[in-house]
């Protein structure tokens, strides 16, 4: 039988696990929401993609608008698809760290005015946060079963 000392330290390491899985799944849900097409029940307008492939994620600051930046002339609908980054950066990320998530294309600004889905995402945070908490209780109360 595990001394109490063990299993209180055995106890705080899960609870540092799912804190930290409940982290990174909420930081990956304000990037899905901040994507996610109007035809899809979001806020952003997809034509080329070129927009949603722009989102860049980082810890140590906020990914830049290139001026440049912008899609193929005569670029085919949804011809672009998204980088692997987001997903890379916030699964590194460790809790206390600040998961900067910004898009590079020239146009994200404006359209950001118009139709506002990186704000409405940012509105979204508290829910999405109780959603992803409550995904990994079950999970956890399933493997416990």
């Amino acid at each position: 039988m595990a001394s109490f000392s063990a299993q209180v330290s055995a106890w705080a390491a899960q609870s540092e696990q799912r804190i930290t899985a409940v982290f990174r799944q909420s930081a990956q849900g304000v990037a899905r929401e901040v994507k996610k097409p109007v035809a899809a029940g979001g806020n952003m307008r997809v034509k080329t993609g070129f927009l949603r492939a722009s989102l860049m994620a980082s810890t140590s600051q906020m990914p830049r608008i290139n001026p440049e930046a912008k899609p193929a002339t005569g670029a085919a609908d949804n011809s672009y698809s998204e980088d692997q980054n987001v997903t890379l950066v916030i699964a590194g990320a460790d809790i206390g760290q600040t998961i900067y998530l910004g898009f590079t294309a020239s146009y994200a600004r404006p359209r950001e005015y118009e139709d506002g889905f990186v704000r409405l995402a940012a509105q979204r945070w508290p829910q999405i946060v109780e959603e992803c908490a409550r995904l990994i209780k079950s999970r956890v109360e399933a493997r416990a079963r």
